[in-house]
C-alpha cells in the first residue's frame, strides 16, 4: 500500500487527510495521464455522504482543467460505476465513497478500464504526482474538457441486473437495508421490477445518516424487522453497495461466509462451479470450511481483501469468492464485489430450490470466534518470534480438527491480530489470551486490547 492510496482507494476523514486539493489534484493526473493520446474520457460516481458532493466537483475541475471529458452517474453504487467504465469503454471510472465508514469519512475510489481496480503502477504514478511531481500542463480554449449528465448510465446498470434474474419474486416479501446510501433508489427499483413485496429500511439520506445505525455493519435493524414483519428474506448492503449480508426467514444473520456456501452450493449441484473451487480470505470462519469439505468443495484462501479475492479468481479461472463482510464477487457477471447483484444471486438459490434461506444454511455450522488485537513495537519480530510460534502451534495441536488459530499483522496499524476459532466461545477466549500472555512475557506487545 503507498501513502495514500490503500486496498480500497485513498481514504480519510473529508478534509482532514482526504482534502478537496487532493480530489483536484488526482483529477489534473487523471485527466492528463489518460489524455496524452487522446481526449480522456471518465465516468464518476458517488455515495450520499455529504462531502461526496464536494469531491464529485473537485475531481470534475481537476479532470476538465487537463482536457478530459467528465461523465457523471450521480448518486450510485460502485459495481455500477465498474459495470459502466467497462461496458461504455470509459479510460477510467471513478467513485466517490467511504463504503462502510460514518459519513464524516470520504474516498476516492479508481477504476480501470475493464472495471476493474486501477493498476499499482498508475497508483504509484499519482501518489508521486500529489508529493510534488512534474507541474503539468493545463488545458486551453477548446480542449477544456465537458461535464455530462451520465444518469443514463445508472439507468442501464438497473437494467443489467434485472436482466440477471432467473426467476419472478413474485409473492416474495422481501426487506432491504439500504444504509442510507448508494442503494437507496436502486434496490427498490430491481426488486419491484422484479415483482416482490418490498419494504425498504434507511432510505432517506440526509448526507450525514448513511450507515449511521443501518445497513451491513449494523444488521440487527434488518433482523429485528424480517422476524416482527415476518418477511421471507432480508438484504443489508453498505454505504456504497459492493457489500451485501442476508437475514433468513426466521432472521438470522446469513454473512459472506454463507452466501459462499449457499451459492456455491447450488452452482456445484448444477455443475456450474468452474474448478470445483471457490475463493474465500484467511478470515472466513472455520465452520465454512468443514462445511465445504462435507460437500466435496475445494477453496482457496487469500489475504484480506476483495482485491486478493479478485486476483486469485481471475489468475485461476474460478467464479465465485468473497469475504466474510459481504464482498462477494460472481466472476461470471462483474469485475468487483456488487451487493444488489449478490441478493439476486441469494434469491436465485432460494427460488431455483423452492426451499427458504434458513434451510439452505442448515448444515452450516459457524464456530464461535474470538479475534483480540495487539499493538506491538515490531509486527515481523513479534509475528515470527520462537516462542510465539511455538505458542501457536501448541494451541493448533490443541484444537486439532475442531478449530483453528490465525495470527496476521494489520496492513494499516502497528498491530498483531490473534485469532481463534473453537467449539466454545470459552475455549476461544482461553486459546486467543495464552498466544498473548506470551508475547507480553516476550517484551513484544506494547498493550494487549
Amino acid at each position: 500500500m503507498g501513502k495514500y492510496f490503500g486496498t480500497d482507494g485513498f481514504r480519510g476523514e473529508a478534509n482532514v487527510n482526504l482534502t478537496v486539493d487532493h480530489a483536484f489534484r488526482v483529477g489534473r493526473f487523471l485527466g492528463w495521464y489518460f489524455g496524452q493520446e487522446h481526449r480522456a474520457q471518465v465516468v464518476i460516481g458517488k455515495d450520499t455522504r455529504r462531502s461526496s458532493y464536494m469531491f464529485e466537483c473537485a475531481l470534475s475541475a481537476g479532470l476538465t482543467a487537463s482536457g478530459a471529458d467528465v461523465y457523471l452517474m450521480h448518486v450510485t453504487t460502485t459495481p455500477s460505476v465498474s459495470y459502466i467504465a467497462k461496458t461504455d469503454e470509459f479510460d477510467c471510472g471513478i467513485m466517490i465513497s467511504a463504503s462502510h465508514n460514518p459519513y464524516h469519512d470520504n474516498g476516492i475510489k479508481l477504476i480501470n478500464r475493464h472495471g476493474e481496480k486501477m493498476e499499482q503502477e498508475t497508483i504509484d504514478r499519482i501518489e508521486a504526482w500529489l508529493d510534488g511531481g512534474q507541474d503539468l500542463p493545463y488545458a486551453v480554449g477548446e480542449k477544456i474538457g465537458r461535464v455530462i449528465d451520465y444518469a443514463s448510465g445508472r439507468n442501464r446498470y438497473i437494467g443489467y441486473l434485472i436482466s440477471l434474474a432467473t426467476h419472478s419474486y413474485k409473492d416474495m416479501r422481501v426487506a432491504l437495508d439500504c444504509a442510507n446510501g448508494s442503494a437507496w433508489m436502486i434496490a427498490k427499483s430491481v426488486f419491484e421490477a422484479l415483482g416482490a413485496d418490498v419494504e425498504v429500511l434507511s432510505n432517506k439520506p440526509d448526507g450525514l445518516n448513511i450507515n449511521d445505525g443501518c445497513g451491513s455493519t449494523h444488521i440487527e435493524q434488518l433482523q429485528k424487522f424480517v422476524k416482527e414483519n415476518h418477511m421471507d428474506i432480508g438484504f443489508a448492503f453498505d454505504g456504497d453497495a459492493d457489500r451485501c449480508m442476508a437475514v433468513d426467514d426466521k432472521g438470522n444473520v446469513v454473512d459472506g461466509d454463507g452466501i459462499l456456501y449457499v451459492y456455491g452450493c447450488y452452482m456445484k449441484e448444477r455443475d456450474k462451479l468452474e474448478n470445483n473451487t471457490v475463493v474465500t480470505t484467511v478470515m472466513s470462519n472455520f465452520g465454512l470450511y468443514k462445511a465445504f469439505d462435507a460437500v466435496g468443495i475445494n477453496y482457496e484462501k487469500t489475504d484480506v481483501g476483495d482485491k486478493y479475492v479478485y486476483e486469485n479468481m481471475r489468475a485461476n479461472g474460478h467464479l465465485i469468492g468473497g469475504e466474510q463482510s459481504g464482498h462477494i464477487i460472481f466472476g461470471k457477471y462483474a469485475n468487483t464485489g456488487d451487493g444488489i447483484l449478490t441478493a439476486i444471486k441469494v434469491m436465485q438459490a432460494v427460488l431455483g430450490k423452492k426451499t427458504p434461506l434458513s434451510k439452505l444454511t442448515q448444515d452450516l455450522k459457524i464456530y464461535p470466534q474470538v479475534l483480540k488485537n495487539v499493538k506491538v513495537q515490531d509486527k515481523d519480530r513479534a509475528l515470527n518470534d520462537f516462542a510465539v510460534q511455538s505458542a501457536c502451534k501448541e494451541v493448533a495441536e490443541t484444537l486439532g480438527d475442531q478449530g483453528r488459530i490465525l495470527l496476521r499483522k494489520s496492513g494499516t496499524e502497528p498491530v498483531i491480530r490473534v485469532m481463534v476459532e473453537a467449539q466454545t466461545q470459552e475455549q476461544c477466549e482461553e486459546q486467543v489470551n495464552a498466544v498473548i500472555q506470551v508475547m507480553n512475557e516476550r517484551g513484544l506487545a506494547v498493550e494487549g486490547k
